[in-house]
């Protein structure tokens, strides 16, 4: 019986250090915006998505990249906001190691390119992304 519980106690650790290790370590991707939204504001969000789900499909199925879209016009919203000082549409992309966050802050570079220069734009959130992951 003692062998049974070590077998299953040692599985059960295992499986639980496996979680911990992909949720541990991951890309986080938030896009911040308000109820209304400019074309800018729309292509940011929709050309960021294009690339987490043709570049890193199975990235985010593992969950080591994980996308979100913040209405910062929620009460949600508006605490996670504050969290990261915005007040309009903004885009993040941040490293999660051990629970210590190495924010980017993309917003500018997001609105001088996502609409003007699409392929640009979509290269750098990849590259962006790409570096995180290692």
């Amino acid at each position: 019986m003692k062998p049974i519980l070590l077998t299953l106690s040692f599985l059960l650790y295992l499986t639980a250090s496996l979680a911990q290790t992909t949720s541990d370590t991951y890309v986080e991707v938030l896009y911040f915006h308000g109820k209304q939204r400019c074309v800018t504001c729309k292509a940011i969000e929709a050309c960021t998505r294009e690339v987490i789900d043709e570049q890193f499909n199975a990235q985010v199925k593992e969950g080591k990249v994980r996308f979100r879209a913040i209405d910062i016009s929620t009460p949600d919203g508006e605490k996670l906001a504050d969290r990261y000082r915005v007040s309009r549409s903004s885009l993040f992309i941040n490293g999660w190691n051990n629970g210590k966050e190495s924010r980017n802050d993309l917003t500018l570079f997001a609105f001088r390119n996502a609409r003007s220069h699409t392929e640009l734009f979509k290269q750098e959130v990849k590259e962006t992304i790409v570096q995180l992951l290692k």
